[in-house]
């Protein structure tokens, strides 16, 4: 029989996955914060900084004792994180690099047919002689090759080498080394990646059994589809034959909807909820999420699970946005219960909020208002900014 979930619980059981219910005054360290992405599973990377960049605000959210430097250390100096792609380019533990190289390889099967309908003929000629300069001279950044003819534009328009650095990193065969002003620095994976997290290599079977695996202990309980999407490594389709061949160790569990209407099957391992360990009622102060945070990345589930309809409208044009630009939602307790438009002026030293909407049945009370307050607080000083603006217009 299976088992049935409340959404209250369902929605607890996520937040403790998703790193959102630990205290998050607690001291994190370099090492928690390892730990910390390792539980998560991967930080998205976004050069969008309206407040502070997505990898910075995924984690300070969670923690506010996070420090930018020690995410530095991790990434440049002990390899310890790498950068790559799920669904989009993500900070991810390095211990998952063997798993990566499934697709590395299926990318370099699959990627000069998908670019050959973009770009112009020929060029993946610039691939060999881009490899061979990083070999010969070390660590480079795009801008350190010159094209004449170069014109401006969108990827489709990459001069040759810029392509070919990306399609190396697509591959696997080089790694971002680190950034500088966001622009990415290449080098050689094997010079970037420390030895010990290149082998033993995986089977694809023991691939697809790892991808299901850290998906669903990330997610607490999926559908197969769900399971498949975490990673964005493997098909939907080989994530329900892998359910189907582990019945024996999932159980079947019914999700309550936020909406009350009939109960989602979804599958967790057995023993489930009782495996989960303690879980934690998440903090009842109210956090900014940043649009890419991972416990929103799948919008439907966010949806089914939250009530909370959310989509980021940074390339809607402005007449036929809903919202604003970049707008953060804001989670208070187990529930998201709005979004904010605002923005840092760095000239200023301001923390500018443009406007707050609450959701249907969220009430603006004192005691609301002054979480709210508390949160951008903490905010405006993890960006750098003195002091906090309320806009003329931001309640509507």
């Amino acid at each position: 029989m299976a088992i049935l979930v409340s959404n209250r619980d369902a929605r607890r059981i996520f937040l403790n996955k998703q790193g959102l219910a630990a205290p998050p005054h607690r001291a994190l360290g370099k090492d928690g914060l390892l730990d910390l992405i390792h539980d998560i599973g991967f930080v998205q990377v976004d050069s969008i900084s309206t407040v502070e960049r997505a990898h910075h605000q995924i984690l300070f959210s969670r923690n506010q004792t996070y420090r930018r430097e020690h995410l530095t250390e991790l990434l440049e100096k002990d390899g310890a994180l790498f950068e790559h792609w799920t669904h989009d380019a993500s900070i991810i533990p390095s211990r998952f690099f063997v798993y990566w190289k499934h697709r590395f390889k299926r990318e370099s099967e699959t990627i000069i047919e998908r670019w050959r309908k973009w770009r112009e003929e020929g060029f993946e000629q610039a691939f060999d002689e881009t490899y061979e300069k990083i070999l010969r001279d070390g660590a480079v950044m795009a801008r350190d090759f010159k094209f004449e003819g170069r014109v401006s534009g969108g990827w489709w328009n990459w001069h040759p080498s810029k392509t070919a650095l990306e399609y190396l990193w697509r591959t696997g065969r080089v790694a971002i080394a680190r950034r500088e002003n966001f622009q990415k620095v290449y080098d050689l994976t094997e010079r970037v990646i420390p030895d010990h997290h290149h082998g033993p290599e995986v089977s694809h079977e023991a691939f697809i059994d790892w991808c299901c695996r850290a998906a669903l202990e990330r997610l607490g309980f999926a559908t197969h589809g769900e399971i498949a999407a975490f990673f964005d490594l493997i098909s939907p389709e080989e994530a329900k034959s892998w359910v189907a061949g582990h019945r024996d160790e999932l159980a079947e569990v019914m999700i309550e909807p936020a909406d009350g209407e009939k109960p989602r099957l979804s599958y967790a391992f057995i023993g489930f909820p009782g495996n989960l360990g303690d879980l934690t009622d998440p903090p009842a102060r109210l956090r900014v999420l940043s649009p890419f945070d991972p416990l929103i990345r799948d919008r439907n589930r966010t949806e089914r699970l939250f009530g909370f309809y959310y989509r980021i409208e940074v390339f809607v044009p402005e007449p036929k946005r809903e919202y604003g630009y970049y707008v953060f939602p804001l989670l208070e307790g187990d529930r998201l219960v709005g979004r904010i438009d605002m923005k840092a002026d760095r000239k200023a030293a301001t923390l500018d909020v443009k406007r707050v909407w609450w959701e249907k049945g969220v009430r603006t009370s004192s005691g609301r208002m002054e979480r709210l307050e508390a949160e951008l607080a903490r905010v405006a000083k993890f960006a750098g900014v003195e002091k906090v603006v309320f806009l003329d217009g931001w309640n509507g």
